[in-house]
């Protein structure tokens, strides 16, 4: 009887143990999952330090280019809101569009492919093992470029890049990687 019940002692031990690090598991891949979406976002920005922004006052959008396997982003609809946005941006930030010759060219490249993170995290008995997680997930990147037609040169790049579990949900998010990328006009001298 003793042994029994010391075997059925260890058997429900086991059972709750496997629970809990069943739990633990569950919300630690859910929280990884979290911290990618939170982020996901990520804005850079780069300028022609030579060059004088204060004299750019005007502005058109010459040419946008989608490229993205997924025919949601690669519509004439993506391309109108991306200019409607960067006009919007653009013109909050003091810029006019030009009637004439501009002070500076817009360029913009949107683009998506299919990426997958690699997460391990331990498991097996007393953590002993490794457990390989695949998230699957959709890269959008988006390229403003300004460009003095003067020169003919680029004084001012913003890349907005966008994880997603979801490639049409990049099409959302939009709005908002045209406006962070925008935020950072003109740039700060140092």
């Amino acid at each position: 009887m003793s042994k029994s019940f010391n075997h059925d002692h260890k058997q429900e031990w086991f059972r709750c143990f496997t629970w809990s690090a069943t739990k633990a598991l569950v919300v630690f891949v859910l929280g990884l999952l979290a911290a990618h979406g939170a982020w996901a976002q990520k804005i850079t920005m780069e300028f022609d330090q030579a060059a004088d922004f204060s004299k750019y006052k005007t502005f058109n959008i010459r040419e946008g280019e989608l490229n993205s396997k997924n025919p949601a982003l690669n519509s004439p609809l993506v391309k109108k809101q991306i200019e409607a946005d960067i006009e919007r941006d653009l013109t909050a930030r003091g810029l006019v569009v030009a009637s004439g010759r501009p002070d500076l060219n817009v360029r913009y490249h949107f683009g998506s492919a299919r990426r997958t993170e690699v997460a391990t995290y331990p498991a097996g008995w007393r953590g002993l093992g490794t457990r390989v997680v695949r998230v699957p997930y959709a890269e959008g990147t988006l390229v403003i470029d300004l460009r003095d037609p003067s020169t003919r040169s680029l004084v001012w790049r913003g890349i907005a890049i966008e994880n997603e579990s979801d490639a049409s949900k990049i099409e959302g998010k939009l709005d908002d990687m045209v406006r962070k990328c925008l935020e950072k006009y003109p740039p700060k001298p140092k």
